[in-house]
Order: structure tokens, then sequence, then C-alpha cells
């Protein structure tokens, strides 16, 4: 199994060390200078506003981790640092097959009660912060997204968050590839929805390959007609 290579904030992992995204806040910044958006894949960003995520912005996922994952996948590897917070059952593999450099992902799967300590001092410090909504109150879901709108980072949320300014939703078909019960799975098509506030105001929704045959997320082609299906 290849090893992962951490980046300094990993260690927010241990509660006690909070303090340490402090050591990457500088570096932060210099990456927030080059822009503010950060990128996603072509298939996402004509959906949102900008082309991409908007530093500052509350972004909530509706509708699994699979998209949660790919809006990870090209801001990570174009050098940006991101952090997952409460969600122990991510799957590494999984990420790493989206794309996501996991060498610039922190991950802090159980902060318990500490989460909003926890994702306040990683706003402050890396560029991205994905965090479990479950158990975040609205009041405190409002400080934080205040707060990543003052320090220029994106808050993404794996469910609904109180006052987002984008929402994105996916609806999931089955997957093809097994043919009579046997083959492998090759691809998902799946419907995604996006609306919001501001720019967002307009609903805009298309169909993707959430993963395609080669494992990337892609405009999904057509379905073939019964002629073209019996042909």
């Amino acid at each position: 199994m290849t090893a992962v290579v951490e980046p300094p904030v990993a260690r927010l992992a241990a509660l006690p060390g909070v303090s340490t995204a402090s050591r990457v806040a500088a570096q932060a910044e210099r990456a927030r200078a080059t822009g503010r958006v950060l990128p996603v894949v072509p298939a996402l960003a004509g959906l949102l506003p900008g082309a991409g995520l908007r530093r500052g912005s509350t972004v909530a996922v509706h509708g699994g981790t699979s998209l949660l994952l790919a809006l990870l996948a090209s801001p990570t590897s174009a050098g940006s640092w991101a952090a997952v917070v409460g969600l122990p059952s991510l799957g590494l593999a999984a990420a790493a097959e989206y794309g996501v450099d996991l060498a610039r992902v922190a991950l802090v799967p159980r902060p318990g009660t500490e989460l909003p300590a926890v994702v306040a001092a990683l706003l402050d410090g890396v560029d991205l912060v994905a965090v479990h909504s479950e158990t975040i109150q609205p009041a405190v879901a409002r400080r934080l997204s205040a707060r990543a709108r003052h320090r220029g980072a994106v808050l993404l949320s794996a469910g609904p968050w109180p006052g987002a300014d984008v929402e994105l939703s996916c609806r999931r078909e089955p997957w093809s590839g097994a043919s009579d019960g046997y083959g492998h799975l090759r691809s998902r098509r799946v419907s995604v929805r996006v609306h919001g506030r501001g720019a967002a105001a307009r609903p805009v929704s298309a169909s993707l390959a959430l993963p395609d045959s080669d494992g990337h997320i892609t405009q999904a082609r057509p379905a073939p007609s019964l002629r073209e299906a019996t042909a």
C-alpha cells in the first residue's frame, strides 16, 4: 500500500495540536493571493458561479461523498491545502482515484465536541475545509461561514448548511458495466443540480458521469436510443 505523506496540518488530528494550523497560514495566504476562485474539474466548472469555488464561500453538497471528493480534486492537484473534518468513513483510495492529492489533505476524523474549534482553526490555515454538518448548530454554522468569508477559505459541507452560498445536489442512477450479473462496474450517471444565492440564484443542472469508465468526472454521454442499442 502506498504511504501517504501528510502535510504539517495533519497533526491537527490530535486536538492539543490545533495551533499547528498557524504553521501553514503564511503559505496559504500566498496561495490565496493567486486568485479568488479555486479550480474545479471542467465538468463542474460550467455549473458553478465563476467556474470554480469562490474563496470565502460556503458550499453545501448533498447526495454522498463522491461529489465532495470531485470538488477537492482540482484544488489539491493545483497546490492548495485541504482538510476533512468529521468524516471517519472517507475512503482515501476513492479520493485518490478522483484525483485528490492526498499529500495536501489533513484528516481530522473524530474531533468530538471540539469540531467547531478545529474547523475554525483550519479555516485560518488551509484553502478548503470539508466538514460533516450533522452535529453543527445553525448559530455555529453561521459563525464558521463568516470566518471562511473573512479568511478567504472555502467551507465545504457534507450535508445541509444554513445560509450556504451554493448548494449542489446529486441524484445517482444505477452503475453500468455489469451485464447479466457479470463483469465490472465501470461508470455511473448522476444528475447534479446547483443553486444558491447571488450569482447562483438561478438553478442549473447537468447529467454527469461520476465516475466515467476511466475513473474521472465528465459530461455524461446521451443514452443510446432503442434503435442504436439493438443495432
